[in-house]
């Protein structure tokens, strides 16, 4: 009870601090309350993907892809995801990088990757209710090495 009146009090004292420039604080958050927010898949695993297991970041990445405790697999993904939405209010949205695809532990090559590659993201989102962006993986590839 204690941390909720501390939580309570800070947050009284952010929206008059807030408001004291013009800024109504239950308003954005009421906006910021039905604005989803795409959030990265990249995020779980450190930028490792699925198309490569075991592979090195290459191509202008500049993550390293060995963080303590990433995720290994697509199910360790998606676990880390529901996770972070479970604690992030709002509606959501997950970003999707081609290499991120759902590939069987075949080898396909970025021009080969197509929607059956995502039917297990677009199932999985949609029964939680998430939207689904998608954009392409320009880096981590021998195409891609040489900038």
């Amino acid at each position: 009870m204690e941390k909720e009146r501390r939580i309570e009090k800070a947050y009284e004292i952010a929206r008059e601090e807030y408001a004291a420039i013009g800024v109504d604080a239950e308003r954005a958050l009421d906006r910021l309350d039905r604005t989803p927010v795409s959030l990265h898949c990249w995020q779980a695993d450190d930028v490792r993907g699925c198309e490569n297991a075991g592979a090195a970041l290459s191509g202008g990445i500049r993550a390293t892809g060995a963080y303590p405790g990433r995720a290994n697999t697509l199910e360790e993904i998606r676990r880390d995801l529901d996770k972070a939405y479970s604690l992030i209010p709002g509606r959501h949205r997950v970003n999707l990088h081609a290499m991120y695809g759902d590939f069987g532990g075949v080898r396909v090559e970025r021009d080969g990757i197509g929607p059956e590659h995502f039917r297990s993201w677009v199932r999985w989102a949609g029964e939680r209710g998430i939207g689904v962006d998608f954009n392409c993986t320009l880096f981590s590839h021998p195409k891609a090495d040489s900038g």
